[in-house]
C-alpha cells in the first residue's frame, strides 16, 4: 500500500479497541517471569555450552600476543578464538567500530577472545588464564582538548534527526549584532550509558551453513543484513528471533559484539552457544552517547521576538563516526530570520559514539532550552510567554512547508493552568520551605516524527482467530498491544482473538523499534495487510469490499451478514502487505511537541536536589493506548531526570576507558528519585503521517526534562549551572548563606 495522500476516514476512526486504554497483553508474561528473553532461550537448542567474552585491557594499539595455553588446558573448555585467529571480520553498515579480528584496537574492551565451555563459571575463569601482550599507542580521550581540532560535520541520527555541517538563513552576525537584548553562553553534556536492564546476549545455533541466532536486537532486518555482512555469508542463511527486549534505548539498535562471537563460538565448538555482555563491556564495548560542546547565541527586540539565534555543537567519536545532532531541534522549534546552526567533530579512541535515548534532541534541548529560559530573564519576559511569542507554524528555514500539526502553543497553555504557574515567583531563590529551596521550571519538547516502510502478514482461521507476523519487536513499550489493537480494529473481532509473533526475521520486515517511529508505523503496516485480508475475505463471502463491514466477528453488507470464520475456509485465508510512504513527509514538516513542567527542592545547605512534581503535556497525533503511551512517557521523564542530576560517563583520561561501568557506579533514577508524574495528550489526529493518523510519543517524554529541571533548580536558587549532570558539588558554594 502506497500512503501519498493525508488519509480520510477509515476503520480505525472507529476507535472501539485502537485509542483505548488496554492492558499490555504481554504483561502477564513479564510479571511471571514467563516472557523468552534472550539468554533464558534454553528450549530452542540442545547442548548449549556457555561463552564469555574478554576485552581489550588497552584502548588504543595492537595486540602483539596471546597466550591461550592455560585457558584451553581449563576444566570445561571446548573452544576459544581469538581475535589473531582471523583478519579484521567486515563491519556492518550501521557499525562505526570494528567488532572482531585482527590485532588492531580502536577502544578499550574492544573484543578480543572468546571463551566456551560446559558452564558459565569455567568459561569465567578460563578467560581469566589468557594472557595477552600489547603495544600501546597514545589515544584522544579529552573531547575540551581535541575540540580546537574538530572539523565541520554532517550527520544524521537515523532517528529523524540531522543537520548539514553548516546551515545559515539570513545574516545571523549581523542581526546579532544589532540585536538589543543578547545572549551568548556555552553548555556541556557529558558521555552518558544506556544502562538498559538486559544486557546484550545471544544464542547461535548453525544447523550446516544455516545460522539461527536468539538475541535482544531492536532492528531484526538491520541485524541480519549486518550479521550476515560481518561473517560473510549469504542474508538468507540468517535467521534472527527477538521476541522480548529487555530495554534498548538505542544501544540494542545495531549489530554488536555478542551475536557475532556467539556465531564464531557456536562455529567452533560445533554446538549452541550462549552468551551475554557483562556491565563493563556494554559501557566499553557497546554504544553510548557522545558528550557535547554547545555554543547558543540568541539575539532578539526587546518585545521578545527572536532576530538572530544560533547553535553550533562539538561532540567526539571514532575516525568514521558521527557527530551527536544536537543543534537538528534549534532548525525547527523557534521562529526567527536569522539562523545558524553548526556541527563539529573530534575524533577521540573513545568507544563507538552512536544513538542512545532520542540522539540529537535529547542533549540538543537539555541546552537550548536553558539558553531560553536565560534570554526570557534577560528580557524581563515569564519563559512560557517568551516561547509562545517566538512560535512558528512553518519551517522556519524553509517557510513554504508547513508543519502538519503544531500545538506546541496548546501544550505549554495547558501545562501552565494544570501545574499551577501563575503561583511561580519569577525571582529565583525567593521560595523557602524549611531548608529547600523551592522553584518551578518550564521547557519545551520536541521530538521529529518518522514513518518507515512496514510490512506485515495476516492470517485468519475458521474460527474468526486472527493472527499477526512482523519482524518489529517489542522492547517495552506495548508493540504486542497496539499492533493487536489494530487487528482487532480492522478485523471487527474481539482483542482476545488476536494473536500477535513478533522479532523474528522469517517474518515480514517492519520498522522495528528507534526513533520513536515504531508503533505508528508498524501499526500502520498491519493497517495494509488487513486492508488486502478485508478485501480477500470479502471476495470470498461474494460482498463488495466497498460496503462490507467487520464487526463483532462478522462481515455485513446491505441486508447480507456471515460470520468472519466461515472466510478462511479449511486452509485458512492469508493476506501479506506493506506501508510505503510517499513525498508527504517532504511537503509537510511532522514533528510532536510536548510541554514539561517540573518542581524542584534544593536543600539550602547541601545542595541536594529532589524533584517533587512533574508534568508533561503532549501533542503526537491519535494516541493508539492511552495507558501504554503514558507508561512510555513517564519512563522518558524518569530518565531525563537521570540526565538532568546524576548520569554520567567518567572518562579516565590516561588510558580511555569509561571508570563506572556498571550499575553501582553509573547512577540512574531509582522509584525513591521519582515523583507524582501527571501525562497529559491533547485531542490530535495526523492525516499527513500515515493511515493511524499517530505519531511517535516515547522518546517526547525525554525531550526537554533535563532543561525544565535545570531552570527550575535556577528558580529555587538563583545559581545558574550549564553542565550537566547539576550534581550538588556544582552548586554548593554558590548556595544563600544558611540563615
Amino acid at each position: 500500500m502506497k500512503f501519498d495522500t493525508p488519509a480520510t476516514n477509515n476503520p480505525i476512526d472507529q476507535l472501539k479497541i485502537v485509542g483505548k486504554p488496554v492492558d499490555r497483553i504481554d504483561g502477564p508474561r513479564k510479571t511471571t517471569g514467563t516472557a523468552p528473553y534472550a539468554y533464558e532461550r534454553h528450549d530452542v537448542a540442545p547442548n548449549q555450552a556457555y561463552g564469555y567474552v574478554l576485552g581489550s585491557g588497552i584502548a588504543k594499539g595492537r595486540v602483539t600476543a596471546m597466550d591461550t595455553a592455560a585457558a584451553r588446558a581449563a576444566p570445561g573448555v571446548v573452544a576459544i578464538v581469538t581475535t589473531l585467529d582471523m583478519p579484521r571480520l567486515e563491519k556492518g553498515a550501521m557499525n562505526t567500530a570494528w567488532l572482531f579480528g585482527g590485532p588492531d584496537i580502536q577502544h578499550y574492551h574492544q573484543v578480543i577472545a572468546v571463551v566456551v565451555a560446559e558452564t558459565f563459571e569455567q568459561a569465567r575463569d578460563a578467560t581469566a588464564m589468557i594472557r595477552v601482550s600489547y603495544a600501546r599507542e597514545p589515544g584522544r580521550f579529552d573531547l575540551a582538548a581535541e575540540a580546537p581540532n574538530a572539523q565541520l560535520a554532517a550527520a544524521d541520527s537515523g532517528e529523524g534527526s540531522g543537520a548539514a555541517h553548516e546551515e545559515r538563513t539570513g545574516d545571523f552576525e549581523g542581526a546579532f549584532a544589532q540585536a538589543p537584548v543578547t545572549l551568548d553562553a556555552t553548555y556541556t553534556t557529558p558521555d552518558e550509558s544506556h544502562a538498559m536492564m538486559e544486557p546484550h546476549s545471544s544464542i547461535a545455533a548453525w544447523e550446516g551453513d544455516k545460522l539461527t541466532v536468539w538475541t535482544s536486537n531492536q532492528m531484526i532486518a538491520w541485524g541480519k543484513r549486518d550479521l550476515a555482512k560481518t561473517l560473510g555469508i549469504p542474508a538468507e542463511n540468517v535467521r534472527l528471533d527477538s521476541p522480548y527486549v529487555g530495554g534498548g534505548f538505542g544501544g540494542k539498535l545495531f549489530l554488536r559484539a555478542d551475536a557475532v562471537l556467539a556465531a564464531l563460538g557456536a562455529r567452533a565448538a560445533r554446538r549452541p552457544v550462549k552468551l551475554a555482555l557483562t556491565r563493563p563491556l556494554v559501557a566499553n564495548n557497546t554504544t553510548h552517547r557522545p558528550a557535547t560542546i554547545q555554543r547558543v547565541r540568541i539575539g532578539a527586540e526587546r518585545d521578545g521576538r527572536i532576530t538572530a539565534i544560533a547553535h553550533e555543537s562539538t561532540s567526539g567519536d571514532l575516525p568514521d563516526g558521527k557527530p551527536e545532532t544536537a543543534v537538528s531541534q534549534t532548525k525547527l522549534l523557534y521562529a526567527g530570520a536569522n539562523r545558524l546552526t553548526a556541527m563539529r567533530l573530534a575524533v577521540l579512541d573513545l568507544p563507538e559514539g552512536n544513538a542512545m535515548r532520542a540522539p540529537g534532541e535529547a542533549p540538543g534541548l537539555m541546552v537550548i532550552e536553558i539558553a531560553m529560559d536565560e534570554m526570557a530573564e534577560k528580557l524581563g519576559m515569564d519563559p512560557v510567554e517568551f516561547r509562545i511569542v517566538n512560535d512558528t507554524q512553518v519551517d522556519p528555514e524553509h517557510p513554504q512547508r508547513p508543519f502538519s500539526q503544531r500545538q506546541l502553543i496548546q501544550c505549554l497553555r495547558q501545562g501552565a493552568e494544570r501545574f499551577g504557574w501563575s503561583r511561580r515567583n519569577a525571582t529565583p531563590g525567593r521560595r523557602r520551605e524549611g531548608n529547600w529551596l523551592v522553584g518551578m521550571g518550564v521547557a519545551a519538547g520536541f521530538r521529529n516524527n518518522l514513518v518507515m516502510k512496514s510490512g506485515a502478514r495476516v492470517r485468519l482461521d475458521g474460527s474468526g482467530g486472527v493472527t499477526v507476523e512482523t519482524d518489529m519487536t517489542d522492547i517495552g513499550t506495548g508493540s504486542y498491544t497496539v499492533i493487536a489493537q489494530t487487528a482487532a480494529e480492522m478485523m471487527g473481532v474481539a482483542l482476545e482473538k488476536v494473536t500477535v509473533r513478533l522479532g523474528d526475521s522469517s517474518f515480514p520486515v517492519s520498522a522495528g523499534s528507534g526513533g520513536q517511529w515504531g508503533g505508528n508505523s508498524s501499526t500502520a503496516g498491519v493497517y495494509a495487510a488487513c486492508v488486502k485480508l478485508r478485501e480477500a475475505v470479502a471476495q470470498r463471502l461474494g460482498f463488495n469490499s466497498a460496503e462490507a463491514e467487520f464487526t463483532d466477528g462478522q462481515v455485513r453488507a446491505g441486508n447480507r451478514s456471515a460470520p468472519l470464520g466461515q472466510a478462511a475456509g479449511a486452509d485458512g485465508l492469508v493476506a501479506e502487505d506493506h506501508i510505503e510512504y510517499g513525498d508527504l513527509g517532504e511537503r509537510f514538516q511532522q514533528s510532536t511537541f510536548a510541554g514539561h513542567f517540573v518542581e524542584v527542592a534544593v536543600d539550602v545547605a547541601t545542595g541536594e536536589t529532589r524533584v517533587r512534581r512533574m508534568l508533561a503535556v503532549c501533542a503526537a497525533g491519535r494516541i493508539l493506548n492511552p495507558k501504554s503511551a503514558r507508561s512510555q512517557v513517564i519512563g522518558a521523564m524518569t530518565m531525563g531526570v537521570g540526565a538532568a542530576l546524576m548520569e554520567e560517563l567518567a572518562v579516565d583520561k590516561r588510558h580511555g576507558f569509561f571508570v563506572n561501568h556498571d550499575l553501582a557506579g553509573y547512577e540512574v533514577p531509582v522509584h525513591a528519585d521519582i515523583p507524582h508524574q501527571e501525562v497529559i495528550f491533547l485531542d490530535e489526529v495526523d492525516p499527513i503521517s500515515s493511515p493511524m493518523k499517530a505519531k511517535g510519543v516515547g522518546e517526547l517524554g525525554l525531550c526537554g526534562v533535563g532543561a525544565a529541571i535545570a531552570n527550575a533548580m535556577y528558580n529555587a536558587t538563583g545559581v545558574r549551572l550549564r553542565d550537566y549532570p547539576m550534581t550538588l558539588d556544582k552548586m554548593i558554594d554558590r548556595l544563600p548563606e544558611v540563615a
